[in-house]
């Protein structure tokens, strides 16, 4: 059998497995980001999937829509909450994710599914991080998430992309639990997460 139909039979199974085990552990987060921050209890926003198709990924809310004088939102790292900043460190926020992961947009393994407009800034090569499904985690993920600069995250992306297999997609995950636990990489100096991408000659993660 094709390694990729294997890859997605596991995709189907393991998220399945896992939804229905923290189940109550995905409806304490609901009820608890509901408590603090009210509705939507989820953030979804469109992402680019396999080949750039968009789609909508989902995540536990971890900001409030504070606003300044003229209306406008305020910067990301003043609008997380503490609840949101604990979910992001403990990547608890992540989770809803796994529903992505059995529609077939994600998959557990692959590249991390960034902003629409960065497509607009990456060079050929980099586009190629959109040749398989994105992941929750990936090689880019356990080997420094957001302490890295952007074109590293890249380049370690389309790594994957060339020397993907499932025994690489078995020891992406192992060391994911290490990292999740350990609570490594999960924000760039200075923000709530990384700066945004602008193009490849302004971006360092920190």
């Amino acid at each position: 059998m094709n390694s990729s139909i294997i890859k997605r039979i596991l995709d189907i199974i393991m998220s399945s497995l896992l939804l229905i085990i923290l189940s109550p552990l995905l409806l304490i987060i609901a009820v608890i980001v509901y408590l603090a921050m009210g509705s939507p209890i989820l953030y979804r926003q469109t992402r680019p999937g396999l080949k750039g198709k968009p789609f909508k990924i989902y995540k536990f809310r971890t900001m409030n829509d504070k606003r300044d004088k003229e209306g406008n939102l305020l910067p990301d790292e003043e609008r997380l909450t503490k609840i949101g900043r604990l979910l992001r460190s403990t990547s608890l926020d992540e989770l809803p994710e796994l529903f992505n992961v059995l529609k077939g947009d994600m998959s557990l393994v692959g590249p991390r599914p960034l902003l629409m407009e960065y497509l607009n800034y990456y060079t050929e090569e980099q586009m190629r991080r959109h040749d398989v499904r994105p992941g929750i985690t990936g090689w880019a993920q356990i080997n420094g998430r957001n302490n890295l600069s952007w074109e590293e995250k890249f380049k370690l992306d389309v790594w994957y992309v060339d020397h993907w297999n499932l025994l690489l997609d078995f020891k992406i995950l192992f060391i994911t639990i290490k990292k999740v636990i350990t609570r490594e990489g999960i924000s760039a100096e200075g923000y709530a997460t990384m700066p945004k991408f602008t193009g490849n000659n302004n971006n360092c993660g920190g």
